[in-house]
């Protein structure tokens, strides 16, 4: 038998989405490979795993392959998602970099921000703080492997059941207007975003210096030697005293010298360890 068939279709598919997006798939999810894939499956006409396999051969990089890219991969996303860090950010971070930036100039880059929420929340806590940033440029920008999820940012509108997810009713009632049975974003906190795709392995949409990265629950996945070259890339788009923000459950130890833990932001990482010393702690948080 020469056709591809069962485990070995979904390793084949599995290999594909690892090859494109540097994530390797547990068991956990593997299982759900031909799950996830029905819809985009019966969109295209293919009958099984292996009839997908072969068309992702021949067309590696068309409509079915960021079809196929999008249904695997894990798009959690919550507004104001693990809401410590985002008190970290609004109470110690940003207020930190309005009086240590050398010009009035602020930039943001969510990595992996799915379909929105990170950044919008950041342009939540930016509007809640404007006496700080008036006169100042303040750009947010998210980027996304996936065009599916980087066009649901752009659109800005979102579901009930996602504004119920970690998003204050004041926040809504503020920065939201009702779409039907939907919410539509703010004008004003549009203004703050902008969303590209891109790979975080090999960009090509992100150009400039940040001041403030965030790159959550997306090394999760990555080997080792990946997680070491997205370090290695994130580093190239940094100023000496940029910080970083991973997932809880992931680290720089072990991937070179390019972000040590910072001695004053619990969870930040500090690019070759430039950032304020321990001691500054207390006042930078007051």
């Amino acid at each position: 038998m020469t056709a591809l068939s069962g485990d070995s279709s979904v390793r084949a598919i599995a290999d594909f989405f690892e090859q494109r997006t540097g994530q390797h798939l547990g068991e956990s999810r593997m299982w759900r490979i031909e799950t996830v894939l029905r819809d985009v499956m019966r969109k295209h006409g293919l009958g099984d795993l292996h009839a997908l396999h072969a068309r992702l051969q021949r067309d590696p990089y068309g409509e079915l392959a960021a079809g196929t890219i999008h249904c695997i991969m894990n798009h959690e996303s919550s507004f104001f998602r693990d809401l410590n860090v985002f008190e970290s950010i609004e109470k110690q971070i940003l207020p930190h970099l309005n009086r240590t930036l050398p010009e009035k100039l602020l930039r943001i880059w969510c990595a992996g921000c799915s379909t929105g929420q990170e950044a919008y929340s950041l342009a939540i806590v930016l509007k809640r703080q404007e006496h700080l940033w008036k006169d100042w440029r303040v750009s947010i920008l998210g980027t996304d492997i996936s065009p599916f999820s980087i066009e649901k940012a752009q659109a800005g509108v979102f579901q009930q059941m996602d504004v119920q997810r970690g998003l204050p009713i004041a926040d809504l009632l503020r920065w939201f207007e009702p779409n039907g049975d939907q919410w539509r974003i703010a004008q004003d906190l549009r203004a703050l975003t902008s969303f590209k795709v891109d790979n975080i392995l090999d960009h090509h949409a992100i150009t400039g210096k940040f001041d403030l990265i965030l790159c959550r629950n997306v090394l999760l996945y990555f080997s080792p030697e990946l997680r070491a070259h997205a370090l290695s890339r994130i580093a190239r788009l940094s100023r000496p005293d940029t910080l970083l923000i991973l997932g809880a459950g992931e680290t720089t130890i072990g991937t070179g010298t390019q972000f040590v833990p910072s001695g004053a932001f619990r969870g930040a990482y500090d690019i070759g360890g430039a950032g304020p010393a321990p001691h500054m702690l207390d006042r930078l948080a007051g």
